[in-house]
């Protein structure tokens, strides 16, 4: 399962209105720590499929949503979940770390 491509245009249908816990990366193609973090954000995608929905955003191709959301430095995490923000991480973190904060989302 490869992580979604969230748009400007699918932002509300995928996220928003998502029934599973979402996990936003806001990334960019020029970014060196996001590249650092795809790895693990597509393997995030496969180990979580059916549990959380996870995709990436692309700053510079969709800034409505980057602004909407206050996004200032990448990568960006966002945790969604009943269309809210619940959690933020910033830059270039370990695994384990994003799958903590993820944990506390997931309904078992």
């Amino acid at each position: 399962m490869k992580p979604y491509t969230f748009t400007d245009q699918n932002f509300e249908e995928e996220v928003i209105k998502s029934e599973l816990p979402v996990l936003v990366d806001f990334w960019a193609v020029w970014c060196g720590p996001c590249k650092m973090i795809a790895p693990i954000v597509e393997q995030l995608a496969e180990e979580l499929a059916g549990k959380v929905k996870v995709g990436k955003l692309d700053v510079d191709s969709n800034q409505e949503t980057s602004i909407k959301y206050g996004i200032r430095g990448i990568p960006t995490l966002l945790i969604f979940k009943n269309g809210q923000v619940v959690d933020t991480i910033v830059g270039a973190v370990p695994k384990a770390t994003i799958l903590n904060k993820l944990q506390s989302h997931i309904s078992n």
